[in-house]
């Protein structure tokens, strides 16, 4: 009996140990982050965690009065508050903006990386239930704030993306793309949506982007890996990972693949080329791999999981797939490692002032996995004129001070948007807000 408390004593004492090591020394960031930006990124060597690095801030919310810090020349305030996890936004061409107020359905699976995934969405105020509704909301007199909102659709399942084509609303839930007729300057929409195509919902990376395609005919729709680097098999991966081009036929194909999670989409004003941004793997280390924005073309394919940055090699994933090494695009721009960057619009419609007409802004949701902890912000890219971004330009700063001096998270940025007035909207889905960025008078 006595040998059987010992060895369980010691065990206790080996595992507590562990524990203590582990938070004690979580992987440090070796570079700093604009090593790891920009067009030619520094990729370090990998350094492989069977326990991810736990490094996220703390949700406190805004106190009265507060705002973020917009970059010298713009202003910002509150456009909507209140709301309810808003994470995306949609402006439709009568200056109303739609803001789908949602989260991650409930989460299935376990082992160590759920149970850590539970406690990080609980602690970055992201474990609460989905509202599963579009609000609209109105600017009546024109002072840069909502005067009004109503519930525009609700029923939904984890909603996202939304996009008008022809007289219909696309609504892109988790499991499922989805369409209602509609009518400029409705408040509210009672129809039953109708299925245009289902998606495989859920997972690690549950969020449904959707935007037409320059021609206007068909639809891109972004539908995220569900783990991490294909941990449970490629088969859980079906139709995952890719962004998928849908006609309004209900006929689709995947248009490109090996996107582990791309999320913003936009339109290049250059030449109507599709670009998104894309939140990388996660586990090694603090420096890799950096979250890109890029541009993605028909039969595109970036790797994930077997490859990342253009043919790097991730050792973890098996079965091997050497053959594809060579046919891994390599991104156009590095955003840094675990940015989380998911919003992404041109700055064709803005009117912010000369520096920021040619590149696009990007909301970067903050990382759960990287010490010091990067992302918590809007982000500008520079663009040059062949629509690309800027040669050796790096991140520019637009809408920070999401994180206080402490390093809690008083809002976490997800969708970016310009509305009619071409002021910059920014959803906050942990402060609730919605922000105005306009051109400091």
């Amino acid at each position: 009996m006595l040998k059987h408390v010992l060895r369980v004593l010691a065990l206790v004492i080996i595992v507590g140990g562990a524990i203590v090591a582990y938070i004690a020394w979580p992987d440090t960031a070796t570079l700093p982050i604009a090593a790891v930006q920009g067009d030619r990124p520094d990729i370090s060597a990998p350094r492989v965690q069977t326990i991810p690095t736990v490094k996220v801030a703390d949700v406190v919310g805004w106190p009265a009065g507060t705002t973020p810090t917009a970059a010298a020349g713009l202003r910002v305030g509150a456009f909507a508050a209140g709301l309810d996890h808003p994470r995306w936004l949609y402006v439709l061409p009568n200056g109303d903006v739609l803001v789908a107020e949602t989260n991650s359905p409930p989460r299935k699976g376990g082992g160590i990386q759920g149970w850590v995934m539970g406690l990080l969405m609980g602690k970055a105020g992201a474990g609460v239930p989905s509202a599963n509704r579009i609000t609209l909301l109105r600017d009546t007199n024109g002072d840069g704030v909502a005067e009004t909102r109503s519930v525009f659709m609700s029923g939904l399942n984890s909603p996202f993306g939304m996009a008008l084509m022809d007289g219909q609303l696309y609504i892109a839930n988790t499991d499922a793309l989805v369409r209602v007729p509609y009518t400029e300057g409705a408040t509210k929409i009672t129809a039953k949506p109708e299925l245009v195509v289902k998606l495989n919902g859920g997972g690690n990376h549950w969020a449904r982007n959707v935007i037409p395609a320059a021609d206007g005919k068909t639809l891109f729709v972004s539908v995220g890996s569900a783990s991490n680097i294909a941990e449970g098999g490629m088969e859980a991966e079906k139709y995952r990972a890719n962004i998928l081009q849908i006609w309004p036929d209900k006929n689709w194909r995947i248009y490109a693949a090996g996107l582990r999670n791309p999320v913003g989409m936009a339109l290049n004003p250059t030449n109507g080329n599709l670009w998104t941004v894309v939140n990388e793997r996660d586990m090694l280390g603090s420096d890799l791999a950096p979250d890109y924005l890029t541009q993605v073309e028909f039969g595109d394919q970036f790797g994930w999981p077997w490859y990342y940055w253009g043919g790097y090699p991730d050792d973890r994933v098996e079965p091997k797939r050497p053959e594809l090494q060579e046919y891994s695009k390599r991104p156009d721009y590095a955003l840094g490692p675990h940015v989380a960057a998911l919003g992404l619009t041109f700055a064709k419609d803005a009117k912010l002032g000369d520096r920021w007409t040619q590149g696009a802004f990007v909301g970067e949701h903050g990382s759960w996995n990287r010490k010091p902890v990067s992302g918590y912000k809007v982000a500008w890219v520079p663009f040059a004129a062949n629509g690309y971004p800027a040669k050796g330009a790096k991140p520019v700063d637009v809408l920070t001070g999401f994180l206080d001096a402490e390093g809690d998270a008083r809002g976490r940025p997800v969708g970016v948007t310009i509305d009619r007035g071409g002021a910059l909207l920014v959803a906050d889905d942990v402060g609730n807000r919605i922000w105005r960025v306009t051109a400091a008078r």
